[in-house]
């Protein structure tokens, strides 16, 4: 339900958000059909996010009382942020919003060879960036708050702790505790931002994600530090900004993502402006007494030491589970030691059978908020609506979005190859130029598209990986095909787009075995 829908009942009550504070407490007084009391329900989920709302949603619509759990602890440097978890407000969405603004600094170069007058003195605002993003968070977080209270769940802005596996302890803001009972329970905190607590200054001088999109002051010259996707995000879009950004990566980009195409996503990062400090560690940050931030920095292959001052250090070297504060042992619920996440099962059960867990706070699942969305449902679903239907985490695509975007479905090729044996994969690919980056004579040589097949029958395909221009778009209806079964044969045999980067896809006949020259050169 959209929050625009709701903007004449806003004015109705009295115009101002502000005047909907009290909207928790109204949730509270709803009867609900099970005919519980005010402490006992039939589900409380433990976390705000895309995964967690969607569930508690999803369980509600069965007549159930629901109750969802909030709270966000500020980051090390003071960030905080209302309902909807990472994606709304710290990941996908203004991350999103930041890589378009990038892509249109860059449209904006090209439009002159377009035909377009414009003019070079054109400045970029951040403060008008950050507000314009923020804005649009806001109302994300209070279309979540509406929701809940159209299907009668109750919102609780509180941090959980369980004192047994029925019970759990809310904690509010100014540290009322209520205690909560329920018959299930779902886990679904998700994670925050590691910082390296071996680097001295990290912790205090340091930001991360959790605090580069709602930055009041525009953070200058910036060093980010990790090579995950959200790394290789931040320092693409702060690059396309116009801002002088330097990644710095201890070892590979893109662990777990096909490597071929994380070199190429690089590439074309370093090509267009991103410094990148390979094999390379910090050893502390100092602050300066102008604000600068000195970094000291070590080269893991030659063991010599570098120092050098930015305006902002930004760590992207992963995230931990939000585990640690839920006293799940009192519950009986089981942790995989070395990454504190939960382990759960194909059911998304944990070690306790009336307790589930799901999104990033699970083992061994992919960290992607419509996985969580998809998860929730499904086992609200089991729980109250009898069914039977369990998440399939196979075959999930996801873009990252650098500069030159990078979607990916199924396996990457290293993987094909250590699963099938090198001689059992064939590799179709093409090297490709944009239709559209051709008058602006952009230099592109890293569009890229492999397909990961098997060498016999049809050649089921494996994995597919795009790397062009609005590759989230072009993969996504290709990862339906794959979850059909698609093979070669039936990609090669699809009629085309013309002209358009997604048909260069189903153009692909040159295999790397053939070590032909992959370079599309026409139409």
């Amino acid at each position: 339900m959209s929050f625009i829908r709701h903007s004449a009942r806003l004015k109705h009550i009295g115009g101002h958000l502000k005047a909907f504070n009290s909207l928790s407490h109204v949730n509270r007084s709803l009867s609900s059909a099970s005919g519980k009391d005010s402490s006992e329900y039939d589900l409380i989920v433990i976390g705000g996010g895309s995964g967690g709302l969607a569930c508690s949603k999803e369980a509600a619509k069965y007549g159930k009382k629901v109750a969802v759990l909030d709270f966000v602890s500020p980051s090390p440097q003071g960030s905080v942020w209302g309902l909807g978890g990472t994606c709304v407000n710290v990941g996908c969405i203004p991350k999103k919003l930041m890589h378009q603004a990038a892509l249109l600094g860059e449209s904006l170069k090209d439009a002159k060879h377009f035909g377009w007058n414009v003019p070079d003195n054109i400045n970029f605002s951040w403060e008008t960036l950050v507000t314009a993003v923020q804005n649009h968070v806001r109302s994300l977080n209070w279309g979540h708050r509406i929701q809940l209270h159209d299907k009668k769940v109750e919102y609780v802005n509180a941090k959980g702790s369980f004192l047994d596996s029925h019970t759990i302890k809310a904690v509010l803001k100014n540290g009322t505790e209520k205690t909560m009972k329920a018959d299930n329970f779902v886990i679904a905190v998700g994670g925050r931002p590691k910082f390296p607590k071996e680097v001295p200054g990290a912790i205090e001088y340091a930001i991360s994600s959790d605090d580069i999109f709602s930055l009041k002051k525009s953070p200058g010259k910036t060093l980010v530090i990790g090579a995950s996707y959200v790394a290789l995000e931040c320092a693409g879009f702060l690059t396309g900004l116009g801002y002088d950004t330097s990644i710095m990566m201890r070892s590979i980009p893109l662990r777990g993502f096909d490597q071929q195409m994380a070199q190429l996503a690089t590439d074309y990062m370093e090509s267009h402006g991103t410094r990148i400090i390979k094999k390379c560690v910090p050893v502390r940050i100092d602050k300066a007494a102008d604000g600068l931030l000195h970094v000291t920095w070590k080269d893991s292959v030659t063991g010599e030491s570098r120092k050098e001052p930015f305006e902002t250090v930004l760590f992207a070297i992963g995230r931990d589970p939000e585990t640690s504060q839920m006293n799940l042992e009192k519950a009986g619920v089981q942790l995989d030691q070395q990454t504190k996440k939960i382990i759960a099962n194909d059911k998304e059960q944990t070690s306790v059978p009336h307790i589930f867990a799901i999104g990033d706070v699970v083992q061994d699942r992919p960290e992607l908020t419509p996985v969580a969305i998809r998860a929730g449902k499904l086992l609200a679903d089991r729980l109250f609506g009898g069914s039977d239907v369990t998440m399939d985490y196979d075959k999930v695509a996801t873009t990252v979005f650098t500069p030159l975007e990078f979607g990916t479905v199924g396996m990457s090729e290293e993987k094909a190859i250590e699963r099938y044996g090198e001689d059992n994969i064939e590799v179709y690919h093409a090297f490709y130029k944009p239709l559209e980056f051709t008058v602006p004579e952009r230099k592109v040589e890293q569009c890229y598209i492999k397909a990961v097949c098997l060498r016999e029958g049809d050649q089921q395909v494996l994995g597919l990986h795009f790397l062009g221009p609005s590759a989230g778009e072009v993969i996504q209806g290709f990862s339906a095909a794959m979850r059909c079964g698609l093979s070669y044969h039936s990609l090669s045999s699809t009629v085309g787009i013309h002209p358009t980067c997604a048909e260069e896809v189903v153009k692909m006949h040159i295999t790397k075995r053939s070590g032909d020259d992959p370079t599309v050169t026409g139409c």
